[in-house]
């Protein structure tokens, strides 16, 4: 069994804090939970789903085995008054127990009312499967330095290209077969949709959520406009705005915004979305654009969850139309810009302006050509899977 990338970090905080898991339906985060209960709380770790009859009347009893030592509590996001619940459990209970919380809607996002449990927890997002840890790559990474890209082994562009057919998530990465993939499109669908998103959500018009499920991978990598989508639905723009920031909540999808800077005549709103399980997306060209997407939200993400770094994934567009795919900031400056092409002919003029204009410290080019390495002025062009071994 692969060891996640998270598993330190979550032992780590366990001692001191509540920790949160957050992510996608059936990315990991329950098996993770119990394989650190088996590793580090050898039987005395306890799992209850907030979707179990039997598990449901133990939380609301607080009946808990006295030999227990870890509580791992999984999609309680579920129940009204879940925050106020856990502050209790930990405040009269933290001596003794540590809590492990996991669920497949934004856990950091539910603070109507204020925070009250603020101080208390620490929140990771779990992401898919990359090439880094397929590859038990851990590199050493501080923000504004050059990343380190260890030559690929002759398994991580076979590792690659399976990913980016069937997506990151464990049980499908793991079978890699056609036939469960589309079966899985359908069901992971059907669940996020007539399950948790109904289950927290007031939407009354799920059949009409379902359409924009069905629109939305079209629009991968280019300017979401939320009018389009209206027009689409025959909805109102608030209609379509709700259902876009839900589908966001329950980690569907995921929007990246432009940088900000006075240097540059940047586009204030508009957003790129990208799909957490890219093998979804039919068009090859966003695919690939997608599974980068991915790769450097995770990046962040660890640095922001684990490290406390103030990183952020952003991309590049001026009023001119000149556009990059990416640029990571930390603390809103630039640290590194990435465009995405098909192969490495010709070095982006638009990379190099932003490049030049910001003053980024490091430009790359990601191609799908392989055994790509080579520096032209401030722009590094190398191949994907060489890239990708030096991310998390």
């Amino acid at each position: 069994m692969i060891e996640r990338y998270l598993e330190p970090s979550v032992k780590q905080d366990l001692s001191e804090k509540m920790v949160f898991i957050s992510g996608p339906r059936q990315v990991g985060k329950t098996t993770m939970s119990e394989e650190l209960g088996r590793k580090f709380y050898p039987d005395s770790a306890a799992y209850l789903n907030w979707d179990s009859k039997s598990d449901r009347k133990s939380i609301l009893s607080e009946s808990f085995p006295a030999a227990k030592k870890l509580l791992i509590f999984d999609e309680i996001h579920k129940y009204r008054n879940w925050k106020n619940y856990l502050k209790g459990i930990y405040d009269k209970n933290k001596r003794r127990l540590h809590l492990l919380v996991t669920g497949s809607a934004k856990l950091d996002v539910y603070r109507k009312g204020g925070d009250s449990l603020l101080g208390r927890y620490r929140h990771y997002r779990l992401h898919p499967f990359s090439v880094g840890e397929l590859a038990n790559r851990k590199p050493a990474v501080a923000p504004f330095s050059e990343l380190k890209f260890p030559d690929p082994a002759k398994e991580t562009s076979q590792l690659m290209s399976a990913l980016l057919k069937f997506g990151g998530f464990p049980e499908i990465f793991n079978k890699q077969s056609e036939t469960r993939l589309r079966q899985w499109h359908n069901e992971r669908t059907d669940l996020l949709i007539k399950e948790d998103i109904r289950d927290i959500e007031a939407i009354r018009d799920l059949s009409a959520l379902q359409i924009l499920v069905e629109i939305l991978p079209a629009k991968v990598g280019s300017l979401l406009s939320l009018n389009s989508l209206r027009e689409d639905l025959n909805v109102t723009h608030k209609t379509v705005s709700s259902w876009v920031d839900v589908l966001e909540r329950f980690y569907y999808h995921f929007r990246i915004y432009p940088y900000q800077s006075s240097r540059i005549n940047a586009l204030k709103k508009e957003a790129k979305l990208y799909l957490w399980d890219w093998s979804e997306i039919t068009d090859e060209g966003a695919r690939f654009e997608n599974l980068i997407a991915s790769h450097l939200l995770k990046f962040a993400d660890y640095l922001f969850d684990a490290e406390g770094y103030k990183v952020r994934l952003h991309f590049l567009r001026d009023r001119d139309q000149r556009e990059t795919d990416f640029l990571v900031s930390v603390d809103n400056k630039p640290w590194f810009a990435v465009e995405t092409k098909t192969s490495a002919k010709s070095v982006s003029g638009s990379l190099k302006y932003f490049s030049e204009k910001l003053s980024v410290p490091f430009s790359y080019q990601v191609v799908r050509d392989t055994g790509i390495d080579y520096i032209k002025g401030n722009i590094r062009v190398l191949s994907t899977e060489k890239f990708l071994s030096g991310l998390i």
